[in-house]
């Protein structure tokens, strides 16, 4: 659905889909089937939902702001959790915004929306 509404949204920054942590990680560190750095470059931000298969978006969301070539690249969770524990976990990690998934698509293409103009229009990122 995320995917629907970025298109819905006629968002142009690229966005890259994987399955799980472990896909993340590989995404991230450039192995197994994203060894070619041109079609998968590091990412300017990353978008992380903590209820992932294999490796869960808590534990992905530690490796990656533990690693010293990553750690700087803001890490947005968006989920479907509202659960306290979570959102205070995932700051304790340094997650950089906590976002939970709205119920209806219709809703989650006006998140996007807000989304885009905030991370693409409004911060200013780092582009190492």
């Amino acid at each position: 659905m995320l995917k629907e509404a970025w298109e819905e949204n006629n968002i142009l920054n690229p966005l890259q889909i994987v399955n799980d942590g472990t896909e993340v990680m590989d995404y991230l560190n450039n192995k197994g089937e994203y060894i070619d750095t041109e079609k998968y470059p590091l990412p300017g931000l990353i978008l992380l939902d903590l209820n992932m298969p294999k490796m869960n978006g808590a534990e992905t969301l530690e490796k990656i702001k533990n690693n010293s070539e990553l750690k700087n690249i803001p890490v947005i969770v968006l989920t479907t959790s509202k659960a306290e524990e979570d959102i205070i976990n995932s700051y304790d990690l340094g997650v950089n915004s906590f976002i939970t998934k709205p119920v209806s698509f219709e809703d989650l293409i006006k998140l996007v929306s807000i989304f885009e103009k905030y991370w693409f229009e409004i911060v200013e990122l780092s582009h190492t």
